[in-house]
């Protein structure tokens, strides 16, 4: 190693030991004199921030209650606007009521003002009549009128066409055609029409007609005869074995015939094979007769052994021998509770065409039945099973099978919404459903009803479990296009919205009962008159007063009301006077039936105007009418086919005594009068089932 090395050496020695240790002592002292200025710069952040904070919080205390008195604001003015915008409407419904009462009471007016020039009209025609008639009592002699006596045509009916004759004679009852033939020789000739002998009726005759003259009529249109009704007659075995000489019969009716036996039966099967309805209910039938059935009546398709206890489920076996009753569409084993599950299968084995069944009064129908009779009865479209408590929504499950169109059931505790949660589905055809008494369906069933496009009957009375919601869900469905009759009565939790959805939803309603909806008020009558197709409504045992029934009386199409139990109506709202009936008499010419009872201000002349202008008049009830006399009411049943009268006191539960004065609250009873106009009788849907 040389010295200029050495040098070397220690010299860098020596710098790197100066630095190390110069380095140590920057680090060391440096850092002392920069932590108070860190220390305040973090001080001087951290009050920053705290200012921001602060800051921050008040921010957003300010900003909610900016954004809480913004809010209040906008209340405030929307409460002022809706206050603005109610008294406007206010003012504008205040108009539009004054102007509506005003027209209102100008139509009125004209319609009063119309109605007394049409009854001064008829009373100066009737004057005219009258003079007329005493003029023809009385004529003055003249050589016209001298010249042309004796030249007075008479109407002779056997001058009409042979075809006008018969339409004639074809409304007349058998009793009546009897007697037309006893008037002339003429006469006798027009009775003996053979078109006028396809169907006799003796059932309207079979208290003063003989078995003799049965026989006789019998053989002497035995080619001729196509319908024989015996219901109700007591015959001896030679007039029912006169049966069989109708070898064309096609409709025979025996039912309640306590004469009829199996051999009777017996000679009616061998002598009439083209019999199509057959009706046997109430008799003393055994199974000898079920065996005849299918042996002899092979096209037999309507069937009735409603009431029949005498055979047993072997006879229904019967059925099915020989070519059997396949083309059967109609039966009714109603009140039959011998019949057992077996029973019912034998029926499904032998009829497998049935299209229509009716089971009344048959406390043993269960499940079971319908579904054994179902498997091999699939064509089944309507079923009525009334008083049949034990049928379940199991044979609702079973009928799923069918194409059900018509349904009827009455008083059943066990049936339920389920029976109806698919009816959509498996019944998309049906058109009548009558489900009254049913008092385990709410308003799921309607809301389960509301797709179906075909129902135009539903009958829901005393389904006391439905209400408002229902209706409305049931009408807001297609269903509310076509439904035509609507009964909900007894169902008490109805009110007027269901009344006003149903004027909105249904435009083809006839017929509406809401009986003893007792919430009911006037303001539902208002939506009962927007319903213009409407020809027939119940509203007894509501709340309707004499306002709602003054709105009513706008309906146009009105024929039938029903009043019964409306205490709210007063004498005011059904006043009716010797006035009133002779406005009646002028305008209402096709007036078939009419109640006035308990009017105990109407006199004879009244019945005098009746005679006049109401010549259709069938049916006239005049109880509790003291001024009318009995000479006239007597006068007046010689006109009528029927007639009530009584001029006896009115009840004490009408409200009002013999003079039309009311009664103080502790004389009268719960109940009212019942008061009823109507111009045309009509058949509810029920009846069709």
């Amino acid at each position: 190693m040389t010295p200029e090395l050495m040098i070397k050496a220690c010299t860098f020695y020596t710098g790197h030991l100066v630095k190390t240790h110069f380095c140590s002592w920057r680090d060391i002292a440096i850092p002392l004199t920069n932590e108070d200025d860190e220390l305040a710069e973090k001080i001087e952040r951290a009050m920053k921030y705290n200012n921001f904070r602060l800051q921050k919080y008040v921010f957003h205390l300010w900003h909610s209650y900016v954004k809480g008195q913004k809010k209040q604001l906008t209340d405030t003015l929307s409460q002022v606007q809706k206050m603005l915008h109610c008294y406007k409407l206010t003012a504008i419904l205040t108009k539009w009521r004054d102007k509506a009462r005003l027209k209102y009471k100008k139509r009125e007016d004209e319609l009063i003002l119309k109605h007394e020039l049409q009854l001064l009209k008829w009373r100066n025609n009737l004057k005219l009549k009258v003079a007329a008639n005493e003029e023809s009592i009385f004529p003055e002699p003249s050589l016209s009128k001298v010249s042309l006596e004796g030249n007075i045509p008479e109407c002779d009916i056997s001058l009409l066409p042979q075809r006008a004759v018969s339409q004639i004679f074809f409304y007349l009852s058998l009793k009546d055609k009897i007697i037309c033939s006893h008037v002339c020789h003429s006469w006798m000739l027009m009775t003996q029409a053979s078109s006028l002998w396809n169907g006799i009726d003796f059932s309207t005759v079979k208290n003063i007609i003989t078995d003799k003259y049965i026989v006789s009529t019998l053989q002497r249109w035995r080619l001729n005869v196509l319908r024989l009704n015996f219901r109700g007659c007591i015959l001896r075995l030679k007039t029912l074995r006169s049966v069989s000489l109708c070898r064309n019969l096609q409709e025979l009716n025996v039912s309640d015939c306590p004469t009829l036996t199996d051999e009777s039966m017996r000679y009616i099967s061998e002598g009439c094979p083209g019999v199509l309805y057959l009706n046997l209910s109430n008799t003393i039938i055994t199974n000898r007769t079920m065996r005849l059935l299918p042996r002899h009546f092979h096209n037999l398709q309507n069937l009735s052994l409603a009431y029949c206890k005498k055979f047993t489920d072997k006879g229904l076996r019967y059925l099915n021998l020989g070519d059997g009753c396949h083309k059967l569409i109609y039966l009714d084993l109603s009140g039959c509770t011998q019949i057992s599950v077996q029973g019912f299968r034998n029926i499904a084995n032998s009829c497998t065409g049935i299209m229509h069944l009716t089971i009344n009064d048959m406390p043993t129908l269960t499940d079971n039945c319908i579904k054994a009779l179902v498997e091999r009865c699939p064509r089944i479209t309507s079923i009525v099973f009334i008083g049949a408590p034990h049928i379940s929504d199991c044979a609702f499950k079973a009928l799923s099978t069918c194409n059900l169109r018509k349904i009827r059931f009455e008083g059943n505790k066990r049936i339920t919404d389920a029976c109806f949660k698919f009816i959509d589905k498996n019944y998309p055809n049906i058109s009548h459903i009558y489900m009254a008494d049913c008092k385990r369906l709410t308003d799921s069933s309607l809301k389960s009803l509301s797709p179906l496009k075909q129902l135009t009957v539903l009958n829901l009375a005393n389904c006391i479990r439905i209400g408002d919601m229902g209706v409305k869900q049931f009408l807001d469905g297609p269903v509310s296009i076509r439904i035509r009759e609507l009964n909900l009565s007894n169902c008490i939790h109805l009110g007027d919205a269901s009344i006003m959805k149903l004027s909105e939803c249904c435009p083809n309603l006839n017929y509406l009962s809401l009986r003893n909806c007792e919430h009911l008020t006037d303001l539902a009558i208002e939506y009962v008159v927007n319903i213009f197709s409407l020809v027939s409504v119940d509203l007894s045992g509501t709340n309707i007063s004499n306002e709602g029934l003054m709105t009513l009386s706008r309906h146009k199409k009105l024929k039938e009301l029903s009043l019964s139990e409306c205490y709210k109506i007063t004498d005011v709202g059904i006043q009716i006077t010797d006035s009133a009936m002779e406005m009646l008499s002028a305008k209402c010419h096709y007036l078939h039936i009419l109640d006035i009872s308990g009017c105990v201000l109407l006199t004879d002349q009244m019945l005098e105007d009746l005679q006049i202008g109401c010549k259709q008049l069938r049916i006239l009830k005049m109880q509790y009418c003291r001024l009318i006399s009995m000479e006239a009411a007597k006068r007046m049943s010689s006109i009528v086919q029927q007639q009530e009268y009584n001029p006896g006191d009115p009840p004490l539960w009408f409200g009002y005594d013999y003079e039309g004065k009311p009664l103080t609250d502790n004389m009268r009873s719960p109940k009212n009068v019942e008061w009823t106009v109507t111009e045309s009788t009509h058949s509810s849907q029920e009846e069709v089932v």
